[in-house]
């Protein structure tokens, strides 16, 4: 069977990769893979992406790095992004959200109201309602963010799932199996007040209250949830895929 590709974009703060592990790893853990069945690639290292037709999914990861900077490794990926979408289950994760967002013709700017941290109550659509990694989930939900620049308008074609107060683009798809989430579902209550605590002073900055935000990062099954539904929804397509050729 074809893996899973990791699409890591970067590396996470000192401390979280002593304790915690990088990027990946969370996605690893919170969507229950085991080693052997994705592949990852750190494309911010200019390594080469492999075809898309020899993947079963990707998963791209959020970042330090910002989409407006047009780093060289970020255009390759988004091209590479362009024509994966329709060809596989695809899942870009903040960065990766506004990336997929990019690489489809929509915009990604700064969030004119600051940085969006700590844990937010996001509302569904009713366009989320059957939507396989959304339509699950309580109406609205919570779920950990940390970013500064947003989607500002969506590709031509695409979906809106999910918005917040300060985000009105927190989940969209585009056709039946490519979607961006500009929330973390491979957070926990850990990795979130990290990221607060590294931003104290631009939290301060914007005239917010880090404290009140650290203490609201918990931990929630939420993210958890849609990552094993994205990992289920692969294995599945996968298996159709094996029984199609086993048949001819």
């Amino acid at each position: 069977m074809r893996k899973t590709l990791i699409i890591k974009c970067g590396t996470t703060l000192p401390d979280l990769v002593a304790r915690r592990g990088d990027f990946e790893d969370w996605f690893i853990t919170a969507g229950g893979y085991e080693p052997d069945e994705v592949l990852v690639i750190d494309v911010e290292q200019d390594l080469p992406l492999p075809a898309c037709t020899d993947v079963a999914a990707v998963i791209v990861t959020g970042s330090h790095t910002m989409v407006t900077e047009h780093q060289p490794w970020s255009e390759r990926t988004a091209r590479w992004l362009s024509d994966a979408v329709g060809k596989l289950p695809l899942l870009g994760v903040c960065y990766g959200h506004q990336l997929l967002t990019y690489a489809l013709g929509g915009t990604v700017e700064d969030n004119p109201s600051g940085r969006e941290m700590g844990m937010v109550e996001i509302t569904p659509d009713h366009a989320a309602n059957d939507d396989p990694l959304l339509g699950p989930l309580d109406t609205p939900f919570f779920a950990p963010v940390s970013h500064k620049q947003s989607v500002r308008s969506l590709p031509a074609g695409a979906t809106r799932l999910a918005g917040s107060v300060r985000e009105p683009h927190q989940a969209f798809r585009v056709g039946k199996m490519a979607w961006g989430l500009q929330f973390h579902p491979e957070f926990d209550a850990d990795i979130s007040s990290s990221y607060v605590d590294y931003c104290h002073a631009d939290l301060l900055a914007e005239g917010q209250q880090p404290q009140k935000l650290k203490q609201s990062c918990i931990d929630s099954n939420v993210g958890r949830d849609i990552l094993r539904r994205f990992r289920n929804l692969t294995i599945e397509k996968e298996s159709k895929i094996s029984g199609s050729c086993i048949k001819r």
